[in-house]
């Protein structure tokens, strides 16, 4: 195997990238009329548009004593290509309201660096206009859920949404809140209105011009005693969730159907746990009745009705899930940054790990970690492409899919390798018909491999010959500027992850819904408000039996060093530091998920992840915090992290990486008790979680 220096490997994509602008259909000026260019100017210099109306711009390229230079054709892009698309051509979509910008670039022919649709580092001529994206205005206003009913001493929240021009609901909406009766109800800054007296009242809310008001009957509360009942509250762990249930009695006895209940937590330290005192003890109950603790300490929760309350109290401890990492093998690569990964089973009983690289020469390394003591590489591929990004096996062993980003030929597309031997893969064909603007990410399932195109949709294409691949089918929202980033395939699902689509789930042989690899049906989607989802993962809790879909942000903090370079600074030599966290979404019904849970570290930023849904752990590539493995066991509520679910961590720094000590890991991969994990700076890392009896307090 031959590894080129960084220098060699620019100067190669040079040749390969000359005129190529990662699948656009761009004309350039011939090297002598480049080089007379002085300006662009844009036409119109700004534009106010509203969501969902279009424009077209036109630049000309001027040269120094401001004259045009015929036949030259510039490429436009956007800032947010999300909240407003544009074409290379200059057709502008306004998809998302606020302040926008469109550039139109003259692209550097000699620049031998990456051009690509999300953000250009092409030192070209360049000029940006403003694009002004109006909020559109409501045309309605409406309560949600308010009762025509309510008994005296309840609160209930009114809580106020609007429909925009464009058709969007909009919840959450400040307002101006009033009663028509002081003495019957009153109602606070947030909504929430206390019934004090039986008899009919008016809840009014105003926003902006618009007022709506509903009315209520406020009737007598029958309760004579609230019960409150929970799990056996005598052992919790930080993050444990205990149900508590609540009833309202009459004299009787009998439960009353009707009168609300709300729920409420006081919180203090335990004097027998020191680490409880002075740091609080955090705690939550939810409407419906469950509580989670963040700290250990002593928690007493209420339920009321009216003036009726019933209490509990609750001893918290900390969870002690903490258990040491054992290091076992680094299979080093510093000559250029390192992909995704995956490890299996080879047909021949022993261990294989594949991985891709990045912005480099194409290649695929192929791996023997049978001992990942001394993991062996044993073969590459080498495909045209600067960045093989993702990598999956089929469950047989046999078949390898790869995908290719930046092609010489701007046909991209995936690669199938014959990996029955992976001591001597082979190429067998690849396929790119329509699939020319690069595939980041794929997954192979099922003889099917489902290839995200382009940031776009994700194609689905028959592998059962793998020699002839063709296309069965695809599957894209009609999402304005949307956008995905990764699918992953479980028990016939597939799982999006888009951006600001958020999360979808979409049904492909096993949802019930008539979907198949032929026929994809959505089943459900979430969306996602950071407008950063990145990853991906289905996770069936078996203590629970609750769907939880993981989705993973993506986002990198300004580096004061370059702040007009965006993203990973792999190039300048520079770490990146990511940020965002990992949003569990409660999937068990698709059509009304709830996000209830985050796992999210204070400094940094999550890339992939894998859960065992036997074992309940997540593991993360955790960027520049390195490896996080993570207790998902039981109900999820708040804030993993905060409640002491992190079991271990591990940084895979290497002081001979391509950025040297900067730890900065891709992905990881559980198999056969150990933990495989890529490493964009540094390789193939290879750790083990060591038995809880002999850790002897942790890490």
């Amino acid at each position: 195997m031959s590894r080129s220096p960084l220098a060699l490997q620019r100067i190669a994509r040079a040749a390969l990238n000359a005129g190529v602008l990662c699948g656009l259909a761009v004309s350039a000026a011939p090297a002598t009329g480049a080089r007379q260019a002085d300006s662009i100017v844009i036409e119109p210099a700004s534009l106010t548009l509203e969501v969902g109306e279009t424009a077209q711009l036109t630049a000309t390229v001027m040269d120094s004593a401001g004259n045009p230079i015929p036949d030259i054709q510039v490429v436009f892009f956007s800032g947010n290509r999300r909240a407003l698309t544009v074409t290379p051509s200059g057709h502008v979509s306004a998809n998302q309201p606020g302040q926008h910008q469109v550039t139109a670039l003259l692209p550097d022919q000699a620049f031998d660096g990456n051009w690509d649709y999300y953000s250009s580092r092409d030192p070209g001529l360049r000029a940006s206009i403003p694009v002004s994206v109006a909020v559109p205005g409501l045309t309605d206003i409406f309560f949600e859920d308010a009762p025509p009913r309510v008994w005296v001493g309840t609160e209930v929240p009114f809580r106020l949404a609007g429909r925009d021009g464009a058709g969007a609901v909009r919840r959450g909406l400040e307002a101006g809140y009033a009663t028509s009766d002081a003495g019957v109800a009153v109602v606070d800054q947030v909504g929430m209105a206390s019934f004090l007296t039986t008899g009919s009242v008016q809840v009014a809310a105003m926003h902006g011009e618009m007022t709506i008001y509903h009315e209520v009957e406020v009737l007598p509360n029958p309760t004579v005693r609230v019960a409150l009942d929970a799990p056996d509250p005598s052992e919790v762990r930080t993050g444990d969730v205990l149900q508590f249930r609540a009833a309202t009695l009459d004299a009787s006895g009998d439960e009353i159907a009707g009168p609300a209940i709300r729920f409420a937590v006081e919180s203090r330290p335990d004097p027998f746990r020191p680490e409880s005192l002075g740091a609080g003890a955090p705690a939550q109950v939810t409407p419906d009745g469950r509580f989670v603790a963040e700290q250990p300490g002593v928690y007493t929760v209420v339920a009321m009705s009216g003036d009726r309350l019933a209490r509990q109290t609750v001893r918290v401890v900390p969870r002690n899930v903490q258990r040491e990492v054992e290091f076992l093998g680094h299979a080093r690569v510093s000559d250029r940054v390192t992909g995704d990964l995956w490890v299996w089973e080879g047909v021949d009983g022993r261990d294989y790990a594949v991985h891709g690289t990045w912005n480099a020469e194409g290649h695929a390394y192929f791996y023997d970690v049978t001992d990942p003591r001394n993991m062996e590489l044993i073969d590459t591929v080498q495909v045209d492409a600067r960045t093989v990004n993702d990598v999956k096996v089929s469950e047989d062993g046999t078949l390898c899919v790869i995908s290719r980003e930046g092609a010489s030929n701007r046909r991209n597309g995936i690669v199938m390798i014959d990996c029955t031997n992976p001591h001597d893969v082979e190429i067998l064909s690849s396929f790119d018909q329509g699939l020319t603007g690069g595939v980041h990410n794929v997954f192979l399932d099922n003889n099917h491999v489902y290839a995200v195109n382009n940031g776009r949709r994700w194609d689905v294409v028959n592998v059962e010959d793998p020699r002839n691949p063709f296309r069965v089918s695809r599957f894209e929202t009609d999402t304005p500027g949307r956008s995905v980033h990764d699918v992953w395939i479980r028990d016939g699902i597939a799982y999006q992850a888009g951006r600001s689509d958020g999360l979808i789930m979409v049904d492909v042989g096993g949802g019930g819904m008539g979907g198949s690899p032929n026929t994809p049906v959505e089943m459900g989607r979430f969306p996602q408000i950071t407008g950063w989802n990145h990853a991906v993962w289905p996770f069936r809790s078996p203590s629970t039996g609750k769907l939880y879909v993981i989705g993973g942000d993506e986002a990198f903090y300004l580096n004061p060093r370059r702040p007009d370079a965006g993203g990973i600074l792999w190039e300048e030599g520079i770490p990146s530091r990511a940020k965002g966290w990992l949003h569990f979404v409660d999937f068990t019904d698709p059509d009304n998920p709830e996000e209830v849970a985050r796992f999210e570290l204070a400094d940094s930023g999550p890339h992939n992840l894998w859960v065992d849904w036997e074992e309940e752990i997540m593991y993360v590539g955790y960027y520049d915090a390195g490896l996080r493995v993570v207790d998902v066991s039981g109900d999820l509520l708040g804030d993993l992290y905060r409640q002491g679910r992190q079991i271990a961590r591990f940084f895979p720094e290497d002081n001979e990486g391509f950025l040297a000590n900067a730890a900065f890991t891709w992905g990881p991969q559980p198999h056969k008790g150990t933990i495989f994990l890529a490493d964009f700076n540094s390789g193939l890392w290879a750790v083990r979680l060591k038995d809880p009896a002999a850790d002897a307090g942790g890490n």
